[in-house]
């Protein structure tokens, strides 16, 4: 390992960065991403205060875990100086990590899909078959919709995920955004709940009715899954495998 190599893994939180950085290059390869718009944010001290983000108007394929921003969500000048945050990330994250310190890792997407389930009148999605029951009990929908995730917006939408059961907020008329324990975690919940919500979305398409789980099976399901021995690294660890097969240098 070269000189270079060694000062960048001295990094504070290294590993933590090479996880956020590889679901940033994944999101954007599944076209989760929006342009150089969406955020995520993963708490790195005890209250959950400090977190990592990426950096302003950075392409999600350019991301790079030595260049990931470290913020406090108590300290405004962050807001400062030429490398200050996207003033939307800083208002919707700094208030998850202000507000919800259980939420460690937040995930903000419009990933077709969740945007799609966001924006229809009822926005709950049903459990219609094993991978949308993952999400039985476990959202929040904020119908309210005021503008651009700032200041008192941010908060009052950030709010909803007050009640640590509820692992995604579907934020009306806007997209989503998921939350958990660590990168992996909340990245195989924001990649599961995208799914669930296109399947949802093409059945609605057929104009039939659906088979609805029972709210007891629909819970056994949800529990099975939380349980389930360690899906969310494995799948977090695969992602990177194959970055690193490809060359990628997102881990630099």
């Amino acid at each position: 390992m070269s000189l270079a190599e060694q000062t960048i893994r001295n990094i504070d939180h290294w590993q933590e960065r090479v996880d956020l950085a590889a679901a940033f290059r994944w999101t954007e390869r599944l076209d989760m991403h929006e342009a150089v718009a969406n955020h995520f944010s993963l708490a790195v001290n005890d209250d959950g205060t400090q977190f990592l983000m990426n950096r302003n108007q950075v392409h999600f394929n350019r991301i790079r875990a030595s260049e990931l921003l470290f913020l406090d969500a108590n300290d405004p000048p962050d807001m400062e100086g030429p490398d200050a945050p996207d003033p939307t990330a800083w208002g919707l994250h700094g208030a998850v990590h202000r507000l919800c310190p259980h939420a460690r890792c937040a995930m903000h997407v419009h990933s077709t899909y969740a945007t799609v389930l966001a924006a229809l009148e009822d926005s709950t999605l049903p459990p219609i078959d094993q991978t949308s029951a993952i999400f039985f009990n476990r959202v929040a929908v904020d119908e309210h919709f005021g503008g651009l995730a700032l200041d008192e917006e941010a908060e009052r939408c950030c709010s909803n995920l007050s009640d640590p059961a509820k692992k995604v907020l579907i934020m009306g008329n806007h997209g989503i955004m998921a939350v958990g324990n660590t990168v992996a975690e909340t990245f195989n919940r924001m990649y599961y709940f995208e799914r669930a919500c296109r399947t949802y979305i093409i059945g609605l398409a057929t104009g039939k009715p659906f088979r609805v789980l029972s709210d007891e099976i629909a819970e056994k399901t949800a529990s099975e899954i939380e349980n389930y021995p360690g899906q969310s690294g494995h799948h977090l660890a695969e992602l990177k495998a194959i970055l690193d097969h490809e060359g990628s240098d997102y881990a630099t």
